[in-house]
Order: C-alpha cells, then structure tokens, then sequence
C-alpha cells in the first residue's frame, strides 16, 4: 500500500492506510505500507491518493503489467486534481479498480472509468465507557489539522457572534502543518474565550473529545468523504457540515445540519440554534443514528473482501488466458 503521508504522522491518509493495514491483515492478507513503490514483488498495490502517488502506481503497473492495481481517492483528487492534472487521470484509466469513501464521488468521474469505482464507507468502533461531558460549557467540537483546505478556525469565528448568553465553547484538536496557521490559531485563542486549541492529540484522546462534545462541527473546503463523520455518528454526535460533496454522499442530501462554506454567520446561527432548541437538536441526532450502519466495521471488512475476491477472480481469469494452452 503506498501512502504519501510520512509514517508516525497523524495525518488523515496515514491513519487510513493503518486502519486498512489492519482491516486487511485481518482478512489474511501480508500488507506492507510504503511512502513510494520501488520495484518491490507484490500480488497487487493500493495507492492512496491519485496524484500524490500517482507516478508509483504507473510505476507499479509498467514494472508488473498483469497484476491488480487499486486506486483509492481523497477529496484532493476528487474535487481539484481530476480537474487540473493529467498524472490522476492516466493513473485511473491504468487502474483496475478505484476505491472512493462516499457514492458521490462517481460524479467526478470520466464516465470510461466509473464503472472501476467501488465506494467503501469508512467504518469506526464506537468509543466506550466515555459519557457525554457534563459542566457548565456546551462543547463543540473541531477536529483537523490546521491546514486552509479545512478551514479550520471557521467554527471559532462562528463562535464570536453567539449571544452572551451561550454556554457554547469550541474545543479544537489537530496540530498546525505550518508556524503561520499554528500562530493564527493561538492568537484566536488569546482574543476569543469561546475558542481553545488543544493541539494535536492522540486518537484516543481525539475519539474521547467527539463522544465527550454535543454537536462536531467539519467546515472544510473539501473532503473526499471524513472519516471523522463516521467517528461522531457512532458516538452519538451530531455533526454541523460545510455543505460540500464529500460531506454530503456521507450524511445525505436532506440532512438539517449544512452551511454554505464559509459562511461565518450561517454557521453561527446553526450552533445557536442546536443549543437552544431541543427539538433541532434530536432531529440531527436522530439523522445521525440512522446513518449509523454504513459505518460498522464489519460493513467496511467484509466490502474489501468483496473487492479483493472480485480482482483476484478477474487476475486468475486474465492468467489463464494468457498462459499457453
């Protein structure tokens, strides 16, 4: 499996890449996660991210012709890449399967390689034994590095505009890819009491803040499908999104809880109003719950061992007719 994001990083591809690792180790297979493909023997190759690891999947497929390429899509690929390099592209017409997180992303998709595309929902065990927060605060919770394409300080600035009255207080977990957007964010804690950065924390720690917050809010740009919605939903907390594809093939077309990208003043008055009116508030807990299926473990699991079963079929098919009669 090849991932671009560096090992030990708790970066969104990475924490993917081991995940699966581990799903597909439980299947029986041998996985190996590498930063590049360098002509290493292999039965078959993911490549995480169709660009950035776009020149080891065509390496890959030039080096070992008739063994299975899958290419699985991030936001980045989906909703910019696609549509500004040529490397994405050629990489999905060599691919034989392409794995996308929400059905949504067929849209992005020449209509020549859609019929590739295997959506599997990204899964999460629900976090135990750890009770909603309670106190005098009304946590929100964000959950992302401090990278623009999450928007990241949007909910704190949201947060300014609450009456003087709101308990609400923005809890943000993630660590800052540069000194510049580490330094926004402290000086936003200095000037906002509603606003406090946690800085990058464990996956415990983070998966204990969402089940411990009443409401997460994701206002990124782009996503190809956050697997940090599946980790709310199945803790029981409703998710606020910037109304974006990614974040719809995930939570539905119909779901109550979107503001436009960016839109401070939107998003302001969705946190106002999920804490001051209860029946909002079990509409989208109650969207949530029953969304809460797709994102079972054993769902994900038995998906990828659908789409193995199914290549390895098509790989022995493709053998034999190439071996001599």
């Amino acid at each position: 499996m090849v991932c671009p994001a560096p090992p030990g990083s708790l970066y969104g591809n990475r924490v993917t890449a081991l995940r699966w690792a581990g799903m597909l180790r439980g299947l029986g297979h041998q996985v190996t996660i590498v930063s590049d493909y360098q002509d290493e023997d292999c039965d078959l190759l993911i490549a995480l991210h169709a660009r950035r690891s776009g020149e080891a999947a065509l390496r890959f497929r030039r080096t070992r012709p008739w063994s299975p390429l899958i290419v699985a899509l991030t936001g980045t690929d989906l909703y910019r890449d696609l549509h500004r390099y040529q490397t994405p592209r050629r990489v999905l017409e060599t691919a034989d399967r392409i794995v996308a997180l929400q059905p949504l992303a067929a849209d992005e998709l020449d209509p020549g390689v859609r019929g590739k595309l295997r959506v599997i929902y990204q899964s999460a065990e629900p976090t135990r034994n750890t009770p909603k927060r309670a106190g005098e605060s009304y946590d929100i919770c964000v959950v992302g590095h401090l990278r623009a394409v999450k928007d990241p300080l949007r909910a704190a600035y949201a947060a300014r505009r609450l009456p003087r009255d709101s308990r609400i207080r923005v809890l943000h977990a993630g660590g800052a890819r540069d000194a510049a957007m580490g330094a926004r964010a402290r000086v936003e804690e200095a000037r906002n009491p509603r606003y406090q950065w946690l800085g990058a924390l464990s996956r415990v720690k983070t998966r204990r803040l969402i089940v411990q917050s009443k409401l997460l809010v994701l206002s990124s740009r782009m996503e190809g499908g956050a697997n940090v919605i599946s980790e709310a939903v199945v803790d029981g907390t409703p998710v606020l999104a910037s109304r974006i594809l990614g974040s719809i093939g995930l939570l539905g077309a119909d779901y109550p809880g979107y503001f436009p990208v960016g839109n401070t003043q939107k998003l302001a008055e969705l946190l106002e109003r999920a804490e001051s009116d209860a029946a909002f508030y079990r509409r989208l807990a109650m969207h949530c719950r029953k969304l809460a299926p797709l994102f079972r473990p054993a769902r994900e699991r038995e998906q990828w061992r659908k789409l193995l079963a199914e290549i390895t079929r098509e790989s022995n098919r493709a053998a034999s007719w190439r071996s001599p009669s």
